[in-house]
């Protein structure tokens, strides 16, 4: 059902003022393609060494889009000093790295089985600021999906005792698998992603946490997996950061979770089908794990980057486009020898069209309420630069009409459709629908919400604030080749690109998609900043709430 004709709209957008028709009639700017191109090809380059945040390839990064935001028009738009606005925000992060290669291995009836990093096993480096990790025959036990859901009668750990273990988790949640359940279906809920796994273990006492990987229900490969977590880890900078991290973090392949399940008299598939059921109880597997290696940590800063167009008429209100500028910098070397991941696609390509939509609108008459163009650092690390502006705003959130994230907005050609990552029912994809309807296109719903993508881009930590918040997908439905097409290239652009060095600029993309992708970015950004509309949740979401809480904050005039 589309969100036009859905029941949701008259909630969504109630109280609201509609926007004018005659702003939607304006027509968009002619966006530079070869000038997007370019840019990527600049931040995808060896010498921006991946965009590491902390990294040479920071401050370089950092120069070079103050230099476009200066070139494009833009004001500073970061934290005022002294009544003077500067380019960026300061977010401090605590960098942590493995020392040397990590000793690791399973113990099953007196039999030592080493496993080697980046290979059976992917360990991160310590995020709790110790300097060392010794885990010494720690028992491992099986703890199903890793969900205590109280909400939803479901507790995988069941009072269990972990304290001093190394829990060994599914990824994704329950009804990934059967495609129905109490986790509403094939679409991940936040409970199945990693990162929440990982939180629940630290907090139920765990030493460690393994996530196994498969590649349908984390929807990427071992490769991705690898690559993202064997180099250097950050994480906001936190008063007890045990609260959030167990002292060990890692993946296993599959194969390596059957051998333990096989080593303990049971079949893998079978626990994962047991796993799926509210009375499942936790397992304590027959082999016991072990590890040691020095972590070194530091404190850095790293910055978000922030230019601004003042509004017109409500200045303290904002439209706000975001995108990540960091990429996982140098890690493993692939099958060629390649180093660096470059981030062409990811995301080097947001933010060059982010800066092609701001040389947009700082060529065109000011618009009533204030755009915001952000580029946030420490994506690949966690939203972490977004969850730090979320929660140290620069402007107030209740003020903030709407977010626009551009994240891998390339896509593999001129399409007849876009979409948005998840499958979140908001007033401003009504917007974002209505407007792709005047140009002649159809919002495709995510076509993965088992992947979980609603919470693994930037839009995500505003969209906890209540911020009404969108991360835009190119279409798959290609003129040329349609579905089935866009299906094939997507599939392979994950399997062999994605966190991989091979993710680089090529000369042979197809940017036919891009200028009417911008036009429909532009039209949305445009027609909601020279608007008075307050768009919100869904009535049964839960950032609703939050949102509304901060009504009285907001003007209607």
């Amino acid at each position: 059902m589309s969100p036009l004709t859905s029941p949701f709209k008259a909630i969504l957008l109630a109280g609201a003022v509609a926007l004018p028709a005659a702003l939607s009639a304006q027509p968009a700017p002619q966006f530079d393609t070869a000038r997007i191109s370019a840019d990527i090809r600049t931040l995808a380059d060896d010498s921006f060494e991946g965009r590491g945040p902390g990294t040479a390839g920071e401050t370089k990064t950092i120069a070079f889009l103050i230099d476009k935001m200066k070139a494009a028009g833009l004001e500073p738009g970061g934290p005022a000093v002294n009544g003077v606005r500067g380019w960026t925000q300061d977010v401090p992060l605590l960098q942590a790295d493995i020392a040397g290669t990590p000793a690791v291995s399973i113990t099953t009836d007196g039999k030592t089985r080493a496993l080697t990093q980046g290979e059976e096993i992917a360990i991160r480096a310590a995020m709790t600021g110790q300097t060392e990790v010794a885990i010494a025959g720690a028992p491992l036990v099986f703890v199903g999906y890793g969900v205590r859901a109280p909400e939803r009668d479901w507790d995988d750990f069941k009072g269990a005792d972990l304290k001093g273990k190394v829990v060994v988790m599914l990824i994704n949640d329950p009804d990934f698998e059967g495609g129905e359940g109490d986790f509403g279906g094939k679409a991940m809920t936040y409970y199945g992603r990693w990162t929440y796994k990982f939180e629940e273990a630290a907090r139920q006492g765990a030493i460690g946490a393994l996530v196994i990987h498969e590649y349908a229900p984390a929807s990427y490969g071992w490769p991705t997996v690898k690559n993202s977590n064997t180099n250097t880890m950050f994480d906001i900078v936190r008063a007890d950061p045990t609260a959030e991290h167990p002292a060990m973090e890692g993946w296993i392949q599959r194969d390596l979770a059957a051998d333990l399940f096989k080593a303990s008299g049971l079949d893998f598939e079978q626990m994962k089908a047991a796993a799926r059921k509210r009375d499942f109880r936790p397992v304590t597997l027959k082999p016991t794990f072990s590890a040691r290696y020095a972590v070194t940590t530091k404190t850095i800063v790293s910055h978000n980057v922030l230019g601004r167009l003042p509004g017109a008429r409500h200045p303290d209100e904002t439209v706000l486009y975001s995108g990540h500028w960091d990429h996982l910098g140098i890690g493993e070397p692939d099958a060629r020898g390649d180093r660096i991941y470059n981030g062409a696609r990811d995301n080097a390509s947001g933010i060059a069209m982010m800066l092609e939509m701001a040389r947009a609108f700082a060529a065109a008459p000011r618009t009533d309420r204030s755009i915001i163009f952000l580029a946030v650092t420490a994506e690949e690390k966690g939203l972490l630069g977004s969850e730090y502006y979320a929660s140290n705003p620069v402007y107030p959130l209740a003020t903030t009409a709407g977010v626009i994230n551009m994240d891998a907005t390339i896509g593999a050609g001129a399409a007849r459709d876009f979409s948005i990552s998840g499958s979140a029912k908001l007033g401003l994809l009504d917007l974002l629908v209505a407007e792709g309807r005047k140009l002649g296109r159809s919002f495709s719903p995510d076509p993965r919400p088992e992947a979980g993508l609603f919470y693994r881009s930037d839009h995500f930590p505003f969209a906890k604030q209540g911020v009404p918040a969108v991360s835009f997908g190119a279409g798959g439905d290609l003129i040329d080749g349609g579905r089935a097409r866009g299906e094939e290239l997507s599939k392979a652009y994950t399997l062999n690109q994605y966190h991989q060095p091979a993710d680089e600029w090529s000369a042979d993309w197809d940017l036919s998609g891009v200028g009417p992708d911008m036009a429909l970015l532009y039209a949305v950004g445009r027609d909601l900043a020279n608007s008075r509309a307050w768009p919100n949740w869904s009535a049964d979401s839960e950032f609703r709430a939050r949102r509304d809480e901060s009504a009285t904050r907001r003007s209607g005039d």
